[in-house]
């Protein structure tokens, strides 16, 4: 695509653009004081948070998922609340509860509701898959609308509001598996792997002395609001509107566009959640990098977290050990990044 062809950000946007690229290194820098390594685990929480979405964190346990959400709260200035769920956790417990409340000096007595935890403006919800449905659907809606509703009043959660729930991969017993369409609401299902011999010798030495390490915030609630307007302000050309739906559709099994190993290896393809979270990623992952338009580069990179979760593998895929992730790479394989798509 020619420089004369490439959608023009504004002006008036230019000084954020710069102003949030600055932020980005010096965020990684405060986060590197305590946290080693887990690049893209950062780079793919910023781009949840600077597209106003929420995002789920798969990974063993020791990995510093809870380490690497709270010390992002610091140097974003915001308020951070851990929700630790277990099998008797109630939906009260999480969006809060009405009591009586006397006055002291007339005697009449009220219902007051006392907030929950999740009126904070991120929230850990620390193994989601180990509370019951019920617990599990108060927490998404709470996400969805944005809103808590107790005794028929609504109770509007704080701007901005972000969920970075995780699950444990491993110990499945006892759990409750978030179905699909609830799955659907994560922009990002994001994987915290394992360190490097060198990280993990760095983080042995970071962790078994003193630590004084002081954070300093970067962001207020105020920028990110104000940064999270100007991702829906950058612009996209047609032919990456194009990619992100081509990707998506081509999963669809029971659709004339879909590809022969999707059809012999998915029961299930991506809803156009898919294809709207490829082009928000999309723009966040460009404004991170400096850029001032959006390419079809930007959009496969962030395609395998946004696509392990909304493509469902059938048996034939995980008897020849192919994963969501395989899958989507050789859709991108298959896809052209050009202007010619059909």
């Amino acid at each position: 695509m020619s420089e004369e062809s490439k959608p023009r950000v504004p002006e008036s946007d230019l000084e954020e653009l710069e102003r949030l690229k600055s932020g980005y290194q010096t965020i990684k820098a405060e986060m590197g004081k305590v946290i080693v390594g887990q690049k893209a685990v950062i780079d793919e929480i910023l781009m949840a948070i600077f597209t106003r979405s929420h995002a789920l964190l798969v990974g063993v346990p020791g990995l510093a998922k809870t380490l690497m959400i709270s010390t992002l709260a610091q140097t974003l200035r915001l308020a951070f609340k851990r929700i630790q769920f277990t099998p008797d956790l109630m939906p009260s417990d999480i969006t809060g509860t009405e009591v009586i409340h006397q006055n002291i000096t007339t005697g009449e007595r009220s219902f007051k509701f006392l907030k929950g935890p999740i009126f904070s403006n991120v929230i850990l919800a620390d193994e989601i898959n180990r509370t019951p449905p019920k617990t599990q659907a108060a927490m998404l809606e709470a996400m969805q609308e944005r809103k808590v509703s107790v005794g028929g009043e609504d109770y509007r959660l704080p701007d901005p509001f972000f969920v970075l729930a995780t699950q444990n991969p491993i110990e499945q017993e006892g759990t409750y598996p978030l179905p699909e369409a609830q799955l659907d609401r994560f922009m990002f299902m994001i994987l915290v792997d394992y360190p490097t011999v060198e990280e993990e010798l760095r983080i042995m030495k970071m962790t078994t002395g003193i630590s004084d390490a002081q954070l300093q915030p970067v962001l207020s609630a105020e920028d990110i609001l104000e940064l999270q307007k100007i991702v829906r302000r950058m612009p996209v050309a047609d032919h990456v509107y194009a990619y992100a739906e081509k990707i998506a559709r081509v999963t669809r099994v029971k659709q004339p566009e879909a590809l022969d190993f999707c059809k012999k290896w998915l029961t299930w393809g991506a809803g156009p959640r898919a294809s709207q979270n490829l082009i928000m990623a999309a723009k966040a992952r460009a404004m991170l990098n400096g850029q001032v338009y959006v390419s079809c580069e930007d959009v496969a990179a962030v395609a395998p977290p946004i696509m392990r979760h909304r493509i469902i593998p059938n048996f034939a895929a995980q008897s020849e050990g192919v994963t969501a992730d395989d899958i989507t790479r050789k859709i991108l394989d298959a896809i052209p990044k050009d202007e010619k798509l059909s």
